[in-house]
């Protein structure tokens, strides 16, 4: 690769940095009673880190697609809204257009969270809080 050239699929690293620091402003934000300024900059993280991770030509593509519209209108629109300082309708906007959006995803996910169970150190650690539930 020359040296100073930009490749094509963006920068997984610091996308994944702009993506995790993205999730956390916005859960601090709902936490602290709906904060607009952390939900806004946690909104701002979470898309340009998945700007950083997947190229903005891919980004444009997937918000883009006929099928997704819907999703993307409510998604874009609820961050517009929390810019505007609405932080509580704009996040439910945001959640509505989230799942239509990544609605063909939720299965590859939850099947890779119940694959979780079968790696040995998780499955104990699993049996370990199961059995050390006790009634008080």
């Amino acid at each position: 690769m020359l040296r100073g050239a930009v490749r094509a699929d963006g920068a997984p690293g610091i996308g994944v940095g702009l993506v995790g620091f993205g999730l956390f402003f916005l859960l601090f934000g709902m936490l602290l009673y709906f904060d607009s300024v952390l939900l806004a900059f946690g909104n701002i993280l979470f898309l340009s880190g998945l700007v950083f991770i997947i190229g903005f030509r891919r980004t444009f593509t997937f918000f883009f697609q006929r099928p997704k519209m819907k999703g993307t209108s409510f998604f874009l629109g609820g961050v517009i809204i929390v810019l505007m300082r609405w932080p509580l309708l704009g996040m439910l906007l945001e959640a509505y257009g989230f799942i239509n959006l990544f609605r063909s995803f939720f299965p590859v996910a939850f099947g890779f969270l119940g694959s979780l169970a079968n790696i040995p150190v998780l499955s104990k650690l699993l049996q370990k809080v199961g059995d050390s539930s006790s009634m008080v």
